[in-house]
């Protein structure tokens, strides 16, 4: 899978003049958007902003690429963009300017800049996120070792990816190393700790130690469900073995009729539980969405 994501071309960084503004900047983003990086060599800032941009121009693999034009040495055209202060970026996308800053900014600030400009691009996504949509796929499929592949892949290239932190870590789970994922998992910087995925990710942790311990008592939940049907303890553990089954719907029915029959449980243990699958299994989910409204209807009836 290596060509998904190999390196970006010599074209993707270059000097500009006024000589060849037009075709480097005006003509090229009108098939590519283009980064201009107004600098100077005495410019301080310049000197720090210059590589970070860099760094995340090369991340894109040629989805966008960066001019560096010298103002010192082209007063003329930085007088005519009305350059007044370095460092100044600007972003040509069809021909024309769409987006910039002025000023040294955070490394976070700046790829969040060149992403906008790949969401951009005409034609689709750059090879980075095909690479990441083909890993989504064989994950999603049971390919573990094809994501996987995929995954250290990209991390190779972008050591902070945080999509491919994750989706290694879901491969760990599918393929029931929850200690490696774990593992995994604690990798992630903590800056991230509030990030959807990332909570989505430790609820499925969690859900997975839960069900590999129920999992081995799934004939004896069922005993004691049919001897009690109250046996909320026994309903709880039902579901979490359920879960562990691949068998999502029902471990929902279950903690959905467990808190039908008693929500205030071991202090809402049902719905809490329920709380944690939804995050682990994502609230765009369908399932999700449809769980959410019946126990809405249950919790307000």
């Amino acid at each position: 899978m290596e060509q998904l994501i190999g390196a970006a071309g010599p074209a993707s960084i270059k000097d500009t003049s006024s000589a060849t503004f037009v075709a480097d900047v005006i003509e090229a983003s009108k098939t590519t958007p283009i980064i201009v990086d107004f600098w100077a060599p005495w410019c301080g800032p310049c000197k720090t902003l210059g590589p970070m941009l860099e760094r995340a121009v090369k991340g894109t693999n040629g989805a966008v690429r960066m001019v560096k034009l010298d103002i010192d040495k082209n007063p003329e055209l930085a007088q005519q963009m009305r350059i007044q202060s370095i460092p100044m970026v600007y972003a040509f996308v069809d021909g024309r300017p769409v987006d910039g800053f002025q000023g040294a900014v955070p490394e976070s600030q700046i790829k969040s800049f060149v992403q906008r400009l790949v969401a951009a691009k005409k034609g689709g996504g750059s090879p980075l996120e095909e690479a990441l949509e083909v890993a989504k796929t064989a994950l999603a499929e049971g390919d573990l070792a094809t994501a996987q592949d995929i995954y250290q892949q990209v991390l190779k290239h972008d050591p902070e990816n945080l999509t491919s932190f994750v989706g290694l870590v879901r491969c760990a789970l599918a393929g029931g190393d929850i200690e490696g994922a774990k593992t995994l998992a604690d990798q992630i910087p903590t800056a991230e700790a509030k990030n959807a995925e990332v909570v989505s990710l430790r609820a499925a942790i969690e859900l997975a130690e839960q069900a590999e311990k129920a999992s081995g008592a799934f004939s004896e939940y069922q005993d004691r469900l049919a001897k009690d049907e109250n046996d909320q303890e026994a309903r709880i553990g039902y579901a979490n073995a359920l879960f562990a089954s691949g068998d999502r719907d029902g471990a929902v029915d279950q903690l959905l009729k467990s808190v039908k029959m008693d929500r205030t449980w071991n202090d809402q243990a049902a719905r809490k539980q329920l709380v944690k699958l939804f995050e682990a299994i994502g609230m765009t989910d369908p399932l999700t969405v449809s769980a959410r409204k019946r126990l809405s209807s249950i919790l307000f009836s």
